[in-house]
């Protein structure tokens, strides 16, 4: 099956849309710019929410669901959130539609909304006015609230899992009572997404804070996790934002304090989506097909039997039901093969196309010897293991492949970030690829430039980064840090 995939040298892009499609992860819909995820696909999104899901849960949030559709007057109450967002809306306007003999199904003229209502890019405003019923007094805060959900965009340009005029997410949106409360819990949830990212996706990001102009519409500040691919681009990986009291404002949401004075409340949001499993395919996956992180894999072990005819197959499931039952008892998800319509050869081939972390082959012989042979998609090694003690090495085994790929991407990463100091030198190294590290101005007009002149964008400014002064790569203006500059996606 790996036949059918473009080379990552040859044609990286390709390789990304090749891999997301033959893996049976997603395809496109009839509906332009959006996708239908797979159950393949789905599975691992499903194993990332219940990871985040719990995550959120221990840190004291609990879920709800609010309304897909906005009254338009809602996106009007934050400037910047509708001067944001207003390129991205879909707006329904009519609720009915009637035959027509000329054109089929039209329209109801009569059937025109009095108020049209926005399909959510995102849910700030219709929670934030739910919430002003729901706090009046410092007794009913923090407010600590996520949703799963969809949201649209309604992007031009799209791409599976990474732009899509629909996408899944999830969106955190809390209440507190005082600012280092909110700066508090955008940064909590920021060390959340990194833990996350690190120890299930096995990717490295980095943390930071968004220029002004890359800031989201409406907040005061925006956190970030950001991520290095393979081709050296950059991936926004999940962001968090402080959004002081706008939304408070521009929604009266106000509580009584502990010294019986109104005051409006101050806000956090914090979002993840799909996104991130165009980041898991991009980082980990190899011209041979998909691979995943085993602690987000639908099936961590896949057994596949060689057998000759159903007594051999029935004999082999006999003497491997204490071996599946003690990987399960380990928490290890196992999925024993006995399809007699595919050949092994086909199995092995699906197997490690579509990432199943580690693959155990088993035949008679195999049962006469007590052992099996155990082969990893991470780096495609196979070994003959005894069959004594196999749930514990394959246990094992999954923690090493779990590291194995974090520490590869890590040392990606550390490859491929430079530091420069002059523009020339700038100019020369983002052909390359990677993340450069250099120093900026501060000004927004600096920072347009390198875009138009390079396409690089600063993805943030490193919250534990270089904090040696010096002078902007562009201007020679004092600069107080070194920013992250890199090409993305």
């Amino acid at each position: 099956m790996a036949d059918l995939l473009t080379k990552r040298a040859d044609d990286y892009a390709q390789w990304y849309n090749d891999l997301v499609l033959k893996a049976d992860l997603a395809e496109h819909s009839d509906v332009r710019g959006c996708m239908v995820i797979k159950p393949h696909g789905y599975s691992i999104w499903e194993k990332m929410q219940g990871a985040l899901d719990r995550m959120f849960k221990d840190t004291g949030h609990v879920n709800a669901y609010f309304p897909l559709f906005i009254p338009k007057s809602y996106l009007a109450k934050e400037a910047s959130h509708v001067e944001g967002f207003a390129k991205e809306c879909a707006v329904v306007t009519h609720y009915r539609l009637k035959s027509d003999p000329v054109h089929g199904v039209v329209v109801d003229p009569d059937a025109r909304l009095e108020e049209e209502l926005i399909v959510r890019p995102t849910s700030e405003t219709i929670i934030w006015n739910t919430y002003r019923g729901w706090v009046k007094s410092y007794r009913d805060l923090p407010l600590l609230i996520n949703q799963w959900a969809n949201v649209v965009r309604w992007e031009m340009r799209t791409r599976l899992f990474l732009r899509t005029a629909e996408f899944l997410w999830q969106e955190g949106h809390t209440a507190h009572a005082t600012k280092a409360e909110a700066i508090e819990e955008s940064e909590r949830m920021l060390d959340v997404y990194a833990t996350f990212a690190e120890e299930w996706l096995a990717i490295p990001v980095i943390k930071g804070i968004k220029t002004a102009s890359e800031r989201f519409a409406g907040a005061e500040e925006t956190y970030c996790i950001e991520a290095m691919m393979q081709d050296g681009k950059a991936l926004q990986a999940g962001t968090s934002h402080f959004l002081g009291q706008n939304f408070a404002k521009a929604f009266d949401v106000v509580f009584t304090n502990r010294e019986n004075k109104q005051e409006h409340v101050w806000a956090s949001s914090w979002g993840v989506s799909t996104r991130l499993m165009g980041a898991l395919i991009m980082t980990h996956s190899d011209d041979q097909g998909l691979v995943v992180p085993p602690k987000l894999a639908p099936v961590q072990v896949a057994v596949v039997p060689i057998a000759k005819n159903a007594e051999q197959m029935e004999a082999i499931r006999v003497y491997f039901a204490p071996i599946m039952a003690d990987l399960r008892g380990r928490g290890i998800t196992v999925k024993f093969d006995d399809d007699d319509q595919k050949k092994p050869g086909w199995k092995f081939a699906e197997y490690e196309f579509k990432g199943y972390p580690v693959r155990i082959a088993i035949g008679p012989r195999d049962m006469e010897n007590g052992t099996v042979e155990v082969a990893r998609r991470d780096t495609l090694e196979k070994q003959v293991m005894q069959t004594v003690d196999l749930g514990e090495k394959v246990e094992h085994l999954l923690t090493a492949i779990q590291s194995n790929l974090y520490q590869k991407a890590l040392a990606l990463r550390e490859r491929y970030t430079r530091v420069v100091d002059s523009y020339d030198e700038f100019k020369e190294a983002i052909e390359e690829g990677g993340f450069i590290l250099a120093h900026w101005d501060g000004t927004a007009a600096t920072e347009e430039k390198v875009k138009q002149d390079t396409k690089a964008t600063i993805r943030c400014i490193p919250l534990n980064g270089d904090r040696s002064p010096g002078r902007c790569m562009v201007t020679g203006a004092p600069s107080n840090q070194r920013v992250i500059f890199a090409r993305a996606y």
